[in-house]
């Protein structure tokens, strides 16, 4: 959605996240008598790769002749706390990410990226040279049913 306030432009992007190769999402359900100790009941599911003939792609899940403790999962280490998505993780890479790319964008020099503090979301500000600003809220999200 957008809306215009002044001479803001605002702008809420909904952003479904994938899970990656070998990955899934799963949604965990709670009793309405149970609430999550956690913002996040997506838990990420590493799959199996050792019965298909994916070549000389590692297991995740199994430890390999090579490696006794097994693989770990990029995914995991990064933007999850313990099995789970945490959502400040997520926000936080994608600001970091952002703030990285901005420089090698050619507006980059007539546009001011700022990008606001938000635990649950990637809240950005663009000042541009007419005074102009454009807020962009990038809401993450998982498409239910999805694998």
């Amino acid at each position: 959605s957008w809306s215009i306030f002044e001479d803001r432009i605002l702008y809420q992007l909904l952003v479904f996240l994938q899970p990656p190769s070998r990955h899934s999402f799963r949604l965990e359900l709670y009793s309405w008598t149970h609430l999550p100790e956690r913002c996040s009941n997506i838990r990420v599911v590493l799959e199996c790769t050792c019965l298909r003939k994916m070549g000389n792609v590692p297991c995740f899940v199994h430890p390999s002749k090579t490696n006794e403790t097994g693989q770990h999962s990029p995914l995991l280490q990064n933007l999850c706390t313990g099995s789970y998505l945490d959502v400040e993780e997520i926000a936080c890479w994608v600001q970091n990410s952002v703030q990285t790319a901005w420089e090698h964008l050619p507006q980059w020099q007539d546009w001011q990226l700022t990008v606001l503090p938000s635990s649950h979301s990637c809240r950005l500000l663009l000042s541009g040279p007419s005074d102009m600003q454009l807020c962009a809220v990038l809401v993450f999200a998982v498409e239910q049913g999805s694998p």
